[in-house]
């Protein structure tokens, strides 16, 4: 009987998807021994955009947030999502930052790191990969799924075995759009699966209504792991239901190895704080039901929901429709970019900004400039040369690495923030999100229960 590993996401990208990351640690801290209890392959609490709504939103420390679900789950791997060199936050950052991010995640407790390029650029994974390794962690490549005309099952071949040749533990086939058709997924993880000899996952969403049909042809071609989420927190932008992919997998004669009764307790766990996210309207109706128009679109799960919510707060939600037809203009001018953070954000604000102003283009958003410059890698396909000759003006796109041409950026960091702190992980937090975080470690270092725990815990060297 085979095994199809199954990790849960309800803890990461499931409220992610569906309630923009406003989970706190105190909503999910009394289930936590119950997750670590019901045989799952991992649990992917961390990475995505949690780092930054811990901060923006929640008023929480990240880095505390994963050292107190570790004390608590000791059985269960934890699994975290990181964007490369773009780390957590939206930019490339230098090596030496990189590498020291990786360090501390995994001293605080981090067991698997998913490691993806938006653009499949595998220059900019390979220091993140090389250092997961020697930290001793788990280093799971991602090929970035999506549909164009110059996608197809043989590119996406290559890239696997890239990601076997430079050193991934395991291959994720991230399909964040839920756009994989079940055939595809059958042929992709089979022809995978043929030419590399380590474990293959596929992770995809139930946007679009398909997710459940392509992951059993996913599990019949041998795929060796799935994403899901517990049911309460399930569906719609977020992934396939666990307890319903574990009944039928087990039905198909293959092995999960969860168990029936506590994945039971969980969901009755979350549905009250599911309703109570829907109550006050953090939860809209619209990311819970199939969307199949997303196969046009291709809009993932979290930045659907952003959007909507961009939208209301500009009292523009009636302009959805029309931001919605302008997203694949967007990409198909961009050289088709998978949709995934941080493309999915450049993409989908920019079709936001080009409807609002009512003119395609009008004004080009920094991060778009700085993407056809070359600074988040290799464009997929060819950009549109009017709008690269506008983004660019006098300058010349970078051809090599980006981050090659950064200086080493923490020991300077961490000299501005003598005054303020003493803490490496601090001054992480600072290099990701400066806007927001030199406040917010203020604030929090003179919080002394806050401030004792984390002296305990750095006692020992990194």
């Amino acid at each position: 009987m085979k095994k199809i590993n199954i990790t849960e996401t309800v803890l990461r990208d499931a409220n992610q998807s569906l309630i923009a990351t406003r989970l706190s640690f105190d909503l999910f801290a009394p289930i936590l021994k119950e997750l670590d209890e019901v045989g799952y392959h991992s649990l992917e609490c961390w990475g995505g955009a949690t780092f930054d709504s811990c901060i923006r939103y929640l008023n929480e420390d990240p880095w505390e947030r994963l050292k107190k679900i570790k004390t608590i789950v000791r059985k269960t791997p934890l699994q975290m999502l990181l964007r490369g060199q773009n780390l957590l936050g939206y930019k490339h950052y230098p090596d030496d930052v990189v590498r020291k991010f990786i360090k501390m995640a995994v001293y605080y407790g981090m067991d698997i790191i998913r490691i993806f390029d938006a653009l499949n650029d595998f220059r900019n994974i390979e220091v993140a990969m090389e250092e997961t390794k020697k930290q001793g962690a788990h280093a799971q490549g991602c090929i970035v799924y999506t549909v164009s005309p110059i996608h197809d099952i043989e590119s996406y071949i290559k890239l696997a075995k890239q990601l076997e040749n430079i050193g991934a533990d395991s291959i994720c086939i991230k399909d964040m759009a839920g756009l994989i058709m079940p055939r595809i997924a059958y042929n992709l993880v089979k022809s995978i699966k043929e030419v590399v000899n380590v474990p293959v996952i596929l992770h995809s969403h139930s946007t679009n209504g398909i997710a459940e049909m392509s992951y059993l042809k996913a599990a019949e071609a041998g795929v060796d792991g799935i994403d899901c989420a517990i049911s309460s927190f399930s569906s719609g932008t977020s992934q396939p239901p666990t307890e319903s992919m574990h009944y039928v997998l087990e039905d198909m004669d293959f092995n999960t190895g969860l168990q029936a009764s506590k994945l039971k307790a969980v969901n009755d766990f979350f549905k009250p704080i599911r309703d109570d996210f829907s109550k006050s309207g953090v939860l809209d109706s619209k990311v819970l039901t199939p969307q199949p128009e997303a196969l046009t679109y291709q809009i993932p799960g979290g930045m659907l929901s952003n959007m909507i919510s961009q939208l209301k707060n500009q009292n523009a939600i009636d302009k959805l429709d029309a931001v919605l037809n302008e997203v694949p203009r967007v990409r198909e001018d961009l050289g088709y970019p998978p949709l995934v953070t941080p493309m999915s954000q450049m993409v989908g604000t920019q079709a936001t900004v080009n409807i609002l102003t009512g003119e395609r283009y009008k004004m080009i958003l920094k991060e778009v400039k700085a993407y056809c410059k070359g600074e988040y890698g290799k464009a997929p396909g060819r950009i549109n040369e009017e709008l690269l000759e506008k983004a660019l003006g006098n300058e010349k796109p970078i051809t090599i690495r980006f981050a090659d041409t950064l200086e080493p950026a923490f020991d300077k960091a961490k000299e501005h923030l003598k005054d303020t702190t003493t803490h490496d992980e601090d001054v992480l937090s600072y290099l990701l999100f400066p806007q927001i975080a030199e406040d917010f470690i203020k604030n929090k270092n003179m919080h002394p229960t806050t401030e004792h725990a984390r002296r305990e815990y750095k006692s020992q060297p990194i």
